[in-house]
């Protein structure tokens, strides 16, 4: 299993930016693929990001597509989201996860705030 810990969260205006840090345990984090999902008060938890084991490949929402930005160094056990244009609409708790096994997010933190003021 890995550990995973959330930062980074707080309150932001519309058109804002954040940087979300993610940290993690273990010996193997190099190994896995990161996301970053969401969950909105009253709604269920969305993929918003994910980043392949080294790097060269991400996948994104639809909707932060072009203003969200994942990223990882593999050095530092710990994968990053850059969030730009922040939406009220982003307003959402954000938790990372590992997929420990292929295919499957098992792994999660226990999440880190974000709110978007309009």
């Amino acid at each position: 299993q890995v550990q995973l810990v959330e930062s980074g969260g707080g309150l932001v205006q519309a058109g804002g930016s954040l940087r979300l840090s993610c940290a993690a345990s273990g010996r193997t984090f190099s190994s896995y693929a990161m996301g970053w999902f969401r969950q909105a008060p009253g709604k269920e938890r969305e993929f918003v990001a994910a980043i392949s084991w080294s790097g060269g490949s991400t996948y994104y929402a639809d909707s932060v597509k072009g203003r969200f930005t994942i990223s990882r160094d593999n050095a530092k056990n710990t994968v990053y989201l850059q969030m730009n244009s922040l939406k009220p609409e982003d307003t959402a708790v954000y938790y990372c996860a590992a997929e420990v096994v292929a295919g499957d997010f098992g792994s999660w933190g226990q999440g880190t705030q974000v709110t978007v003021s309009s």
